[in-house]
């Protein structure tokens, strides 16, 4: 069943040394941090692109690579996650980057599940933030490793010392500091490498278009050069290792500390750093564990999840990738695998690599890495896929949505391409979709985390699918799990509704907190926890 075996049997013994070249990360920030500029910048440092996307000046400005969606290039945000495969040095980089938005904080949750790292960014003048924790929390919770990288250091902005103690505060890691700023926040020049005690120099480039350049220079020609500013970058530095933050393998690999740089992701300071860094000491693929507590081992026969739908990426044909990381095994274009959901074989004949919104075939894929089935009809947001021994994966997280509005079509004659719509949106994950008896098909409630995920549901419907819709928003801001025996004793109550998912989950909508109480005494079982996994 599957194409090439012969070659494929050759092939699979370079599994090993192949996954121990990749290494997938992605970004974590609060909006505004410069998550997209930096991704940028690492992708243009690496050379896989000659000119970063991000140019000072209205009359300059151009969109980044990873921020094709046209919401995203008129906003300057990121609505969904986009993924870039580049090389640098010997090894192959995969980076996820992800939205910002506290709003599409599910569509980050899941890229979280596809990666072995993650560049915890924070903004120097505004420390560690809202969106910042909540992500750092599921990071800790997935026992991913995190690097921190201090950006936007050319501003004005905090006290680096005082970075540190929040972070230890805040998260309870300890900082590692690999670099250390000379001149304060503001006045950027460049930095001190605590490993080599050496200055490294930053020239600005014009606009931080280009490479920023970069001169090495011994401590005594630094001192010379900087003076009163290189002499308190050593200063504390000294500090830092007194009191224990020195770089440890161990510990930032166990989650216990995080390896800290100081950037300007706009300008290209850093960023050679942080690539240096994210191939020497970034974790390459591991065995993954199955639903039953088994590890997956790398060199076992293929197997990979689905953590991402996406659509429109190509305005010339309307298809949709399925987006998998390789857990394990060697990936081989023409493959036939099976769905342990559906127990289905799926052939992998159009599979592509994306670099943002471009797309090429590609023939071969290892541990680590993501590729993009297209036309995946059959195909859901967690679905496992294997060849030969079969396995599965643990669900993805399902959060529970905290807004809701129900949907209908503008134009009647138009009812096919909504529901073709409002089914593709639902694959995707950009909302969810409740549906019941009473409401039917021609007007579905859509289920968000945030309000801005019916902006872009709305947009898609309209510039896609040709089915302008129009939204109702409902009073509910609560969602909890329920069973089908007790539909009919809720949907009697006063403010209460029922309705299902695709998935067969039962949600209970309320539209407050005090709704909840009443309704658990007067039906004590009826209504269970918020449908979130872990």
């Amino acid at each position: 069943m599957r194409h090439g075996t012969t070659s494929g049997a050759r092939q699979e013994t370079r599994v090993g040394p192949e996954a121990a070249r990749r290494r997938s990360f992605a970004v974590i920030s609060h909006p505004d941090a410069g998550k997209s500029t930096l991704t940028e910048a690492l992708v243009l440092h690496a050379h896989a692109i000659t000119e970063a996307g991000h140019i000072n000046g209205k009359s300059g400005r151009r969109h980044t690579v990873s921020d094709w969606m046209e919401m995203e290039q008129a906003r300057g945000i990121s609505i969904t996650s986009a993924s870039l495969q580049f090389s640098y040095r010997d090894a192959v980089i995969n980076l996820l980057d992800t939205p910002g938005h506290a709003d599409f904080s599910e569509d980050t949750y899941r890229v979280l599940s596809a990666v072995d790292a993650a560049v915890m960014l924070i903004d120097a003048a505004k420390g560690l933030e809202a969106q910042t924790m909540k992500l750092f929390a599921v990071c800790k919770h997935r026992g991913i490793p995190l690097l921190t990288v201090i950006n936007k250091w050319d501003r004005p902005g905090l006290d680096a010392l005082a970075l540190m103690d929040e972070i230890t505060e805040r998260t309870g890691l300890n900082p590692t500091p690999l670099t250390w700023p000379v001149g304060v926040a503001g006045d950027f020049r460049g930095v001190l490498d605590r490993r080599t005690g050496t200055y490294l120099r930053f020239t600005p480039s014009a606009g931080g278009a280009h490479v920023a350049p970069e001169e090495i220079l011994d401590p005594d020609a630094a001192a010379a050069r900087e003076g009163a500013a290189w002499t308190t970058a050593v200063e504390e530095s000294e500090l830092l290792g007194a009191s224990g933050a020195d770089h440890d393998t161990d510990s930032f690999l166990a989650g216990i500390s995080t390896p800290v740089l100081f950037a300007s992701a706009v300008r290209n300071f850093g960023v050679h750093a942080l690539l240096e860094v994210l191939v020497d000491l970034a974790p390459s693929p591991g065995p993954r564990t199955a639903v039953d507590g088994v590890p997956r081992a790398l060199d076992d026969p293929f197997s990979a999840f689905v953590f991402k739908m996406q659509a429109g990426m190509d305005t010339s044909h309307r298809d949709r990738l399925a987006f998998i990381r390789v857990c394990s095994g060697l990936f081989e274009r023409g493959m036939v695998v099976t769905s342990a959901r559906t127990g289905r074989p799926f052939a992998t004949k159009y599979a592509q690599q994306a670099f943002g919104r471009e797309r090429t075939v590609v023939d071969t894929a290892y541990p680590g890495d993501v590729v993009g089935l297209v036309n995946g009809s059959d195909l859901r947001v967690g679905d496992t896929l294997y060849l030969d021994r079969a396995v599965e994966y643990p669900p993805l997280p399902t959060f529970a949505p905290e807004h809701f509005a129900a949907v209908r079509a503008k134009d009647a004659g138009r009812y096919k391409q909504f529901r073709r719509g409002i089914a593709q949106l639902e694959a995707e994950g950009v909302v969810q979709v409740l549906r019941s008896d009473l409401r039917g098909d021609q007007a579905p409630v859509l289920a968000a985390v945030g309000p801005m995920q019916f902006e872009v549901a709305e947009h898609r419907m309209a510039t896609e699918f040709t089915s302008p819709v129009t939204l109702e928003r409902l009073s509910y801001t609560l969602a909890l799990r329920t069973t089908r025996e007790w539909v009919a004793a809720l949907d009697a109550e006063r403010g209460v509704e029922v309705l299902h998912r695709d998935d067969g989950v039962m949600l209970a909508l309320f539209p407050d907190s005090w709704r909840v109480t009443s309704v658990r005494r007067n039906h004590p079982g009826a209504v269970l926890e918020p449908p979130v996994a872990a």
